[in-house]
């Protein structure tokens, strides 16, 4: 009876909207992957100083413990499924392109002897990404399918578009 309890518990747990769920809470409890996979792109941008690298990695951080999410809709056809879920994330994005705007109308201020000055222009950027309180919401469709050897789901690759929603840094008119 027991083992019955235990593989039919098991097989709950197994499903498409369950692996997504699993995906995301992973981004809301800080998961010791997902953190080291952002420091590995922190430490990639050659743009910002450490300590603004600090800064950015505590907004993303904040987004990741901030993420909800509500499952819309799965739809499973055989070994394959997918997985409709609306995110709520701070929206970054719209601060980041307020941010451009002004620098763009007021450039001499972010200036070093007469020339462009990126630190200058980060801080000014991440200082706008602090202030943000509005969110913003994207619908994911997560693509799922079984394993045939587990018969476990399994999320197939996220595309970078998904990780810049869950990010809150998703421009719509990006080129």
């Amino acid at each position: 009876m027991a083992l019955f309890f235990l593989t039919g518990c098991d097989d709950m747990m197994n499903t498409p909207t369950k692996r997504v769920e699993e995906f995301l809470g992973k981004y809301q409890i800080m998961d010791q992957e997902v953190i080291d996979q952002l420091d590995a792109t922190i430490k990639k941008d050659d743009n910002l100083t450490e300590e603004q690298k600090d800064e950015y990695k505590a907004l993303m951080e904040k987004q990741y413990q901030n993420l909800s999410y509500k499952i819309k809709n799965e739809v499973v056809d055989g070994e394959d499924a997918e997985v409709a879920v609306e995110i709520s994330v701070f929206d970054y994005e719209s601060a980041l392109e307020k941010a451009e705007a002004y620098i763009s109308k007021n450039e001499t201020e972010f200036e070093t002897d007469h020339k462009r000055d990126r630190e200058k222009e980060w801080d000014y950027k991440i200082k706008q990404m602090k202030s943000v309180v509005d969110k913003v919401q994207y619908t994911l469709e997560f693509e799922v399918s079984k394993e045939e050897e587990k018969k476990r789901w399994n999320i197939k690759e996220v595309d970078d578009d998904m990780i810049l929603k869950l990010h809150g840094l998703y421009s719509s008119d990006k080129s």
